[in-house]
């Protein structure tokens, strides 16, 4: 659930299809935040547009227990993140992993 731009989240401990797609990706990045379900991708985009738009810069915190998915919340906010950031520069759908987007997630 929201509460505001903090998004509160439960580790399902198992995958759920398309949550965390390309296709997901291209719903969030096109909508502000409140006006979807719930989701890590708008939270990732409300920062993305702060950051862009208002020339905000922006922290995120994701704080849990151990095995509540902190690690896998980061991947997800790099992973939309890189997408974006591959979309601003022209790139097409189809191309939005790329080898900097891997470095980073390796990271």
């Amino acid at each position: 659930t929201n509460i505001g731009s903090i998004l509160a989240s439960v580790n399902p401990y198992k995958p759920i299809p398309g949550l965390y797609s390309v296709d997901a990706i291209d719903l969030y990045r096109q909508h502000r935040l409140g006006e979807l379900p719930p989701h890590i991708f708008a939270t990732a985009n409300e920062c993305y547009c702060c950051l862009w738009k208002r020339h905000d810069s922006q922290c995120v915190l994701i704080s849990g227990e151990s095995g509540a998915g902190k690690t896998e919340s980061t991947k997800l906010l790099l992973k939309f993140l890189s997408a974006m950031s591959q979309t601003s520069l022209g790139a097409p759908v189809s191309e939005k992993s790329t080898c900097v987007e891997e470095a980073i997630l390796e990271s």
